[in-house]
C-alpha cells in the first residue's frame, strides 16, 4: 500500500470516527466502535484502550477490538510497569518493532501466544485529558516494510486526541447530569413536603390534619375508617396508611364492595372451595388471604349487607373464617382499613348496618374534607391533573386566568376525582393549546350559575320553588344521561365519575325514567 492509499483510510476512518462521537453519548459503547474502525477499516490488530481506574494507581482495559473477555480481564498495569507504563509516564508514544525481542512487552492479556513471532508490532500513544494523562491506546501491527513507523504514530496520536476530549466531554455531562439528578430530587422533595405528602396533593388545614393522622395511626395495627363524600380520594389516603406503616412492602389489596352482588362478594372476600355452588371449578383464593401480611381495603363498606358484615365482624376479631363450602379454619394477619361516602351512624339507627361492626371498624376515623372546603388546594390539583393529563396525551395545554378563576370558586361536588375528569377531557378536546370557559361542558357552567346569590331555588314563591326544583332535575337528567353516554350506559363507569354508587346511579335511573337509546 502506497502513501497516498493509506491516508485515503486514515482519512475515511477519521470521518467516521468524528460521526460516531458526535452522535453517541454513551461512553463505553462509543469507544468499542472507535476500536472497530480501527480494525476494519486501517487493519489495526487488538486494538486496546487502557484507563485509569477510580483510584488513578492502576490501568486497566476498558474496551478492545479482538480480544475475548477473558484476555480484557488480565490487562490490568500499574502505571510504571511495561511498554504501557512507560508510554503513560513520560507521556510519549513507544513503538515494539518486535515484541517478542522487547523484554518490556508483557502480553499480559497472553492474546498473541498462537501469533507469528516475526510479524508482531505493537504501537502505543497516550491518551491526554486536560492536558494530563488518562490512558495508552494502543494497536498490533504487521507491517510491511514500504510503511514506516510514523504513519500510524501520527494516525494514533490525533485519535488519542479525540478521545481524550470525549472522555473530557463524557465526563463534564455526567457531571451536569448528576447536579441535575440531585436538584431534581431536592425540588421533588421539597414539592412533596409542602403540598404532597403520602403522594396526597394538598396544603389546606382540613388536609394538613389528615395527614397528622395518617403519620400517628400508621404506625399502628388499628383499625381505621375513612370518612368522606365520594371523589375525596379515600383509596390514596388509605394506600398512605399501608405505605407508611410496618406492612410496606406487603400486599394491599382493595374490594369495592358496592361493585359485586352479594353472592359473589363472599366468596371473593373469603374464597371458596371447588364445588362450593354452581360453577366453582377449582379452588378460588379469596382477598382476605391475599392480603395476609397486609392490608385489605374495603370501600363502599355501608354497602355491604347484613350476613357479609356478621361474617367480616369474625374475621376482624378472631383473625380466622372457612372459605364457602369448607371446613377447615385459615388463619390470616391483615389490617383492615375501611371507608363509606354515607354515615354509618344512620345506618346503625335504620337498622341496616350492625352496630358492633361499626364500632370496631371506627377505632381511628379520618375524616377527608370535600373540595368546596379547601379551595386553597384547587389550584395545586388543577397543575397536577393539568400536568398528569399533557403528558398523558403527548399535549402542552395551558389554561387561562378566567378558567383558573372560575374553577377555583366552583363547589366540586364530585370532589377531586371531578377536577381530574373535567381537566382529562378539557386537554383531549383542545384545540389551540388553551383552556377556556367556553370550554367547559354546558352542565358545569349551568350547575355553577345556580350558586350565584340570586337563584329560583331560594325563592318563597310554592310556583318558583316548583320551577326551581323541575330546573335542577333537569340539570340531573341531562348529567347522569351525558356521563351513561360518554361511558357506552356502563353503569359502575359513569358513577364513579359522578362521585355515586352504583345503588345511587340505579337509583337515579329509575326515578328519572333514563333509558338507553335504542334499547
Amino acid at each position: 500500500m502506497n502513501k497516498s492509499s493509506l491516508q485515503t483510510l486514515e482519512l475515511r476512518a477519521l470521518n467516521e470516527i468524528c460521526t460516531l462521537i458526535g452522535s453517541v453519548v454513551h461512553l463505553d459503547t462509543t469507544l468499542s466502535q472507535v476500536l472497530r474502525i480501527l480494525h476494519e477499516t486501517l487493519d489495526m490488530e487488538r486494538a486496546t484502550l487502557l484507563l485509569l481506574d477510580r483510584q488513578g494507581s492502576r490501568m486497566s482495559i476498558r474496551c478492545s477490538y479482538g480480544l475475548t473477555v477473558e484476555e480484557e480481564q488480565r490487562g490490568v498495569y500499574e502505571l510504571d510497569e511495561g511498554v504501557c507504563g512507560k508510554i503513560f509516564s513520560s507521556g510519549s508514544p513507544f513503538v515494539v518493532p518486535d515484541i517478542h525481542s522487547e523484554p518490556l512487552f508483557l502480553n499480559r492479556t497472553q492474546a498473541r501466544l498462537q501469533i507469528s513471532k516475526s510479524k508482531i508490532t505493537f504501537i502505543g500513544v497516550p491518551v491526554l485529558a486536560g492536558g494530563r494523562p488518562v490512558g495508552v491506546l494502543s494497536v498490533d501491527r504487521l507491517f510491511g516494510d514500504e510503511i514506516s513507523f510514523d504513519e500510524d504514530i501520527r494516525f494514533l496520536s490525533v485519535l488519542a486526541m479525540l478521545i481524550g476530549q470525549f472522555l473530557v466531554l463524557h465526563r463534564a455531562i455526567s457531571q451536569q447530569e448528576a447536579v441535575l439528578v440531585e436538584e431534581n430530587k431536592s425540588l421533588k422533595a421539597e414539592l412533596h413536603g409542602r403540598y404532597n405528602q403520602h403522594y396526597i396533593i394538598g396544603q389546606s388545614k382540613g388536609i394538613q390534619e389528615v395527614f397528622r393522622i395518617i403519620e400517628k395511626v400508621a404506625p399502628s395495627k388499628a383499625t381505621a375508617l375513612i370518612l368522606g363524600e365520594s371523589g375525596t380520594g379515600k383509596e390514596l389516603v388509605a394506600m398512605a396508611i399501608h405505605e407508611a406503616s410496618a406492612r410496606k412492602g406487603q400486599p394491599f389489596i382493595k374490594v369495592n364492595c358496592a361493585a359485586l352482588p352479594e353472592n359473589l362478594l363472599e366468596s371473593e372476600l373469603l374464597g371458596h372451595e371447588k364445588g362450593a355452588f354452581t360453577g366453582a371449578m377449582q379452588v378460588r383464593i379469596g382477598r382476605f388471604e391475599l392480603a395476609d401480611g397486609g392490608t385489605l381495603f374495603l370501600d363502599e363498606i355501608g354497602e355491604l349487607a347484613l350476613p357479609l358484615q356478621a361474617k367480616l365482624l369474625r374475621v376482624i376479631q378472631e383473625r380466622e373464617f372457612e372459605r364457602l363450602g369448607g371446613t377447615r379454619t385459615l388463619k390470616v394477619d391483615v389490617r383492615i382499613i375501611a371507608a363509606t361516602n354515607v354515615s354509618l351512624e344512620e345506618a346503625v339507627a335504620a337498622g341496616s348496618f350492625r352496630n358492633d361492626l361499626y364500632y370496631r371498624l371506627n377505632v381511628v376515623p379520618i375524616v377527608l374534607p370535600p373540595v368546596r372546603e379547601r379551595r386553597d388546594d384547587v389550584p395545586l390539583l388543577l397543575d397536577h391533573f393539568l400536568r398528569s393529563s399533557n403528558k398523558r396525551n403527548d399535549k402542552q395545554v395551558r389554561m387561562t386566568r378566567e378558567l383558573l378563576d372560575f374553577l377555583v370558586t366552583f363547589d366540586w361536588p364530585g370532589n377531586v376525582r371531578q377536577i381530574q375528569n373535567v381537566v382529562e377531557r378539557l386537554v383531549i378536546l383542545a384545540d389551540d393549546g388553551m383552556m377556556k370557559i367556553e370550554d367547559l361542558p354546558e352542565e358545569l357552567i349551568r350547575s355553577k350559575g345556580l350558586t350565584q346569590p340570586v337563584s329560583v331555588a331560594g325563592a318563597t314563591d310554592p310556583v318558583a320553588r316548583q320551577g326551581a326544583g323541575r330546573v335542577l332535575e333537569d340539570l340531573e337528567r341531562e348529567e347522569i344521561e351525558a356521563a351513561l353516554n360518554r361511558h357506552g350506559w356502563v353503569q359502575i363507569r359513569a358513577a364513579r365519575e359522578l362521585g355515586l354508587t352504583q345503588r345511587q346511579i340505579g337509583y337515579r335511573i329509575k326515578k328519572l325514567g333514563l333509558k338507553r337509546p335504542g334499547g
